[in-house]
Protein backbone atom coordinates (compact mmCIF):
# COMPACT_ATOMS: atom_id res chain seq x y z
CA UNK A 1 0.00 0.00 0.00
CA UNK A 2 1.40 3.37 -0.96
CA UNK A 3 1.26 6.20 1.51
CA UNK A 4 0.47 8.86 -1.05
CA UNK A 5 -1.26 12.05 -0.10
CA UNK A 6 -4.93 12.26 -1.07
CA UNK A 7 -5.76 14.60 -3.94
CA UNK A 8 -8.53 17.17 -3.57
CA UNK A 9 -9.74 18.76 -6.81
CA UNK A 10 -11.92 21.87 -7.02
CA UNK A 11 -13.63 23.11 -10.18
CA UNK A 12 -15.00 26.63 -9.66
CA UNK A 13 -15.01 29.66 -11.96
CA UNK A 14 -14.25 31.94 -8.99
CA UNK A 15 -10.57 32.42 -8.16
CA UNK A 16 -11.67 33.61 -4.70
CA UNK A 17 -13.49 30.33 -4.07
CA UNK A 18 -10.49 28.31 -5.22
CA UNK A 19 -8.29 30.27 -2.78
CA UNK A 20 -10.77 29.61 0.02
CA UNK A 21 -10.55 25.85 -0.58
CA UNK A 22 -6.79 26.03 -0.79
CA UNK A 23 -6.46 27.84 2.55
CA UNK A 24 -9.02 25.51 4.13
CA UNK A 25 -7.10 22.34 3.30
CA UNK A 26 -3.65 23.81 3.88
CA UNK A 27 -3.22 22.28 7.38
CA UNK A 28 -4.13 18.87 5.92
CA UNK A 29 -1.70 16.51 4.22
CA UNK A 30 -3.33 16.68 0.78
CA UNK A 31 -2.50 17.60 -2.80
CA UNK A 32 -4.75 20.46 -3.85
CA UNK A 33 -5.59 21.20 -7.48
CA UNK A 34 -7.94 23.98 -8.53
CA UNK A 35 -9.42 24.42 -12.01
CA UNK A 36 -11.32 27.52 -13.15
CA UNK A 37 -13.49 25.70 -15.68
CA UNK A 38 -14.81 22.25 -16.55
CA UNK A 39 -12.93 22.53 -19.87
CA UNK A 40 -9.68 22.99 -17.93
CA UNK A 41 -10.50 20.16 -15.49
CA UNK A 42 -11.69 17.51 -17.95
CA UNK A 43 -8.31 16.49 -19.43
CA UNK A 44 -6.96 16.00 -15.89
CA UNK A 45 -10.06 14.12 -14.71
CA UNK A 46 -10.01 11.84 -17.76
CA UNK A 47 -6.58 10.63 -16.60
CA UNK A 48 -6.72 10.89 -12.80
CA UNK A 49 -9.12 9.99 -10.02
CA UNK A 50 -9.06 12.50 -7.18
CA UNK A 51 -9.89 11.34 -3.66
CA UNK A 52 -12.48 14.11 -3.40
CA UNK A 53 -13.93 16.48 -5.97
CA UNK A 54 -15.70 19.79 -5.29
CA UNK A 55 -17.79 21.05 -8.22
CA UNK A 56 -19.41 24.46 -8.44
CA UNK A 57 -22.78 24.11 -10.15
CA UNK A 58 -23.10 27.54 -11.75
CA UNK A 59 -20.26 28.12 -14.21
CA UNK A 60 -20.18 29.61 -17.71
CA UNK A 61 -20.21 27.06 -20.51
CA UNK A 62 -20.56 23.62 -18.95
CA UNK A 63 -22.09 23.68 -15.46
CA UNK A 64 -21.02 21.46 -12.58
CA UNK A 65 -23.90 19.01 -12.97
CA UNK A 66 -23.11 18.51 -16.68
CA UNK A 67 -19.45 17.99 -15.76
CA UNK A 68 -20.45 15.40 -13.15
CA UNK A 69 -22.74 13.63 -15.63
CA UNK A 70 -19.80 13.57 -18.05
CA UNK A 71 -17.39 12.22 -15.41
CA UNK A 72 -19.70 9.40 -14.38
CA UNK A 73 -19.35 8.02 -17.91
CA UNK A 74 -15.66 7.25 -17.19
CA UNK A 75 -15.18 3.91 -15.44
CA UNK A 76 -12.57 5.31 -13.02
CA UNK A 77 -14.88 8.20 -12.00
CA UNK A 78 -17.99 6.16 -11.19
CA UNK A 79 -17.25 6.13 -7.44
CA UNK A 80 -15.31 9.36 -6.98
CA UNK A 81 -16.82 11.22 -4.00
CA UNK A 82 -18.19 14.51 -5.33
CA UNK A 83 -19.38 17.52 -3.36
CA UNK A 84 -21.66 19.89 -5.29
CA UNK A 85 -21.41 23.55 -4.33
CA UNK A 86 -23.78 26.33 -5.33
CA UNK A 87 -24.90 29.82 -4.42
CA UNK A 88 -28.49 28.99 -5.44
CA UNK A 89 -30.21 26.14 -3.63
CA UNK A 90 -32.61 24.56 -6.13
CA UNK A 91 -34.40 21.28 -5.39
CA UNK A 92 -33.96 20.25 -9.01
CA UNK A 93 -30.17 20.64 -8.75
CA UNK A 94 -30.16 18.69 -5.48
CA UNK A 95 -32.12 15.86 -7.10
CA UNK A 96 -29.85 15.67 -10.14
CA UNK A 97 -26.75 15.80 -7.92
CA UNK A 98 -28.13 12.97 -5.80
CA UNK A 99 -28.97 10.85 -8.86
CA UNK A 100 -25.41 11.35 -10.09
CA UNK A 101 -24.06 10.14 -6.76
CA UNK A 102 -22.90 13.41 -5.18
CA UNK A 103 -22.11 12.75 -1.51
CA UNK A 104 -22.97 16.28 -0.34
CA UNK A 105 -24.54 19.52 -1.49
CA UNK A 106 -23.15 22.73 0.02
CA UNK A 107 -24.49 26.26 -0.22
CA UNK A 108 -22.07 29.18 -0.64
CA UNK A 109 -20.60 31.05 1.08
CA UNK A 110 -18.54 28.19 2.50
CA UNK A 111 -16.45 28.52 5.63
CA UNK A 112 -12.95 27.16 6.26
CA UNK A 113 -14.11 24.77 8.96
CA UNK A 114 -16.99 23.49 6.83
CA UNK A 115 -14.64 22.66 3.95
CA UNK A 116 -12.06 21.11 6.25
CA UNK A 117 -14.69 18.98 8.05
CA UNK A 118 -16.08 17.70 4.75
CA UNK A 119 -12.61 16.80 3.48
CA UNK A 120 -11.79 14.98 6.73
CA UNK A 121 -15.12 13.14 6.63
CA UNK A 122 -14.66 11.81 3.09
CA UNK A 123 -10.91 11.32 2.90
CA UNK A 124 -8.66 9.37 5.22
CA UNK A 125 -6.47 12.25 6.19
CA UNK A 126 -3.83 13.38 8.63
CA UNK A 127 -2.96 16.88 9.74
CA UNK A 128 0.45 18.06 8.52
Amino acid sequence: MTDKMPTIVVVDDSATSISLYQFSVEPLAVNFIGFKSPAEALPYLEEHQPDLLFLDIIMPGMDGLSLLRNLRSFAHQKDTPVIMVTSKDYDQDRNVAKQLGAVAFLIKPLRFKEIRDIVCKHVDIKLK
